[in-house]
């Protein structure tokens, strides 16, 4: 058991000073407001919650910065998945799991305590299954583990290369599964993560270019009543494409199609249509929003004050973990808006409410249903997941409650963040991940070796 005292701290009711914070094992058991330290007590400024990228492609993190040279036609999200196919063809597990630990080395340092992996790097170098069929999902696990992350993994079906059930091409050999192979390496996942606190296991069928409509039924009752992710609509070719194979959008043809629900998230849903805006969020489901992959892939700008306004809930996600920082998302999301809508403080929803603390809450929340998180925040009976800010940083210093988080958001760049407690382990200090220096040895090692 620890305590900790917090001058200032963001709870689920509001800001409220004072507060001490009692963590046994894994989980906050004790939320106390008003009182004053104890001697026992470790004390800080100020606290917020921990928020969950709600979807990653750890794999991505190794191949960051490598396709910014222009090729001989327009670069596009297309020709930038051919670059990322020859990087992934090339790795080992040994090398994902390397790639893996520093990315959520850096994503407990900038504020993430959970993250949902997207996982669809399955086989080895020849497209055959490894002798456990989870191999990756494993290094993906044992990444979690020694970071101290908290860990949603979402093995992803993937069987054709484009609408209708087309045949996939050489370079997806690594992703591609029968719905058999799919079901013993979604029960062997299960298996990996069984012994991580905290830890759960959904499913995610790519997209509707990767799997038919048989399959996406199949693949669902995998999932029993963990979550479901799915990309959609992320590229205006992606949606001509389905128009030509079925008459529908995508997110139109899920929403007719699918069981649409609570348990879904619907990752980038960027192009659509003020209807299916308005039935996305009368769904339950969450819009997984990735803005910095999305402005680096030039996916465009998904519609959320709309989808605000009609009750819709969004989380954010890193997901090709070209840069990894809570703050940076949430940033993009609101300044993506401003560019839209040609105004400012777009998402804050009304006069005198602070962007960053509409933001952050919204995250906070979305990020918890899409990963089945029933408890989060800084109350009894939630993970013990803590973030605590700098208040001497320049961007937030003499700054008080949502004032923090704008300064956070809007102007820290970098070096707010103090200290991360996820699931009750003080993984970050200073800063500072306890295994930042031996993460990034092992990974520049696997660097050196994939970019040579």
């Amino acid at each position: 058991m620890s305590t900790l005292h917090f001058a200032s701290a963001l709870l689920p009711s509001g800001w409220a000073d004072d507060v001490q914070m009692v963590v046994t094992d894994e989980i906050i058991t004790r939320v106390t407001i008003g009182t004053t330290p104890e001697n026992e007590d470790e004390r800080h400024q100020l606290a917020i919650p921990g928020i969950a990228s709600l979807h990653s492609h750890a794999f991505q993190r190794g191949m960051a910065g490598l396709a910014e040279t222009r090729g001989n036609a327009a670069d596009t999200f297309w020709t930038w998945r051919e670059t990322m196919y020859r990087f992934a063809l090339d790795m080992t597990p040994e090398d994902t799991e390397a790639v893996a630990t520093l990315l959520y080395v850096e994503m407990l340092e900038q504020g993430y305590t959970r993250v949902g992996e997207f996982h669809y790097l399955h086989h080895d170098h020849d497209g055959e299954p490894y002798a456990n069929p989870a191999e990756m999902a494993t290094r993906i696990a044992r990444a979690a583990e020694i970071t101290g992350i908290g860990l949603t993994l979402l093995p992803s079906f993937y069987a054709h290369s484009s609408f209708g059930g087309a045949a996939p091409h050489a370079g997806q050999r690594r992703f591609i599964c029968s719905i058999d192979q799919f079901a013993k390496l979604t029960a062997a996942t299960q298996t990996a993560v069984r012994a991580l606190p905290g830890a759960n296991v959904g499913v995610a069928p790519h997209s509707l270019r990767a799997v038919t409509p048989d399959e996406l039924a199949a693949i669902v009752q995998l999932a029993g009543a963990g979550p479901v992710h799915i990309h959609a609509a992320e590229q205006i070719k992606e949606v001509e494409e389905c128009i030509a194979w079925s008459g529908r959008r995508p997110v139109e043809w899920l929403l007719e199609h699918a069981p649409i629900d609570r348990r879904w998230c619907l990752i980038h849903a960027t192009h659509t249509t003020a209807t299916e805006i308005a039935s996305l969020a009368n769904s339950g489901a969450v819009a997984g929003l990735c803005p910095v992959t999305e402005a680096s892939l030039g996916d465009g700008i998904f519609p959320t004050r709309e989808f605000l306004d009609a009750g819709g809930r969004f989380g954010v996600g890193t997901d090709s973990n070209v840069l990894v920082g809570v703050a940076d998302e949430l940033r993009q999301l609101e300044y993506g808006q401003r560019l839209r809508h040609r105004k400012r403080n777009v998402l804050s929803g009304g006069p005198g409410i602070s962007t960053g603390r509409v933001l952050l809450d919204a995250a906070l929340a979305g990020g918890a249903r899409a990963l089945a998180q029933p408890i989060v925040g800084l109350r009894a009976g939630a993970r013990a997941d803590i973030v605590t800010l700098d208040t001497t940083h320049p961007s937030l210093a003499g700054r008080r409650r949502d004032a923090v988080l704008d300064g956070w958001i809007f102007a820290a760049n970098a070096g707010a963040i103090a200290c991360v407690w996820a699931g009750g382990s003080k993984v970050v200090e200073g800063g500072r991940h306890r295994l930042r220096q031996k993460a990034r040895d092992a990974f520049n090692a696997a660097m050196r070796r994939l970019v040579a």
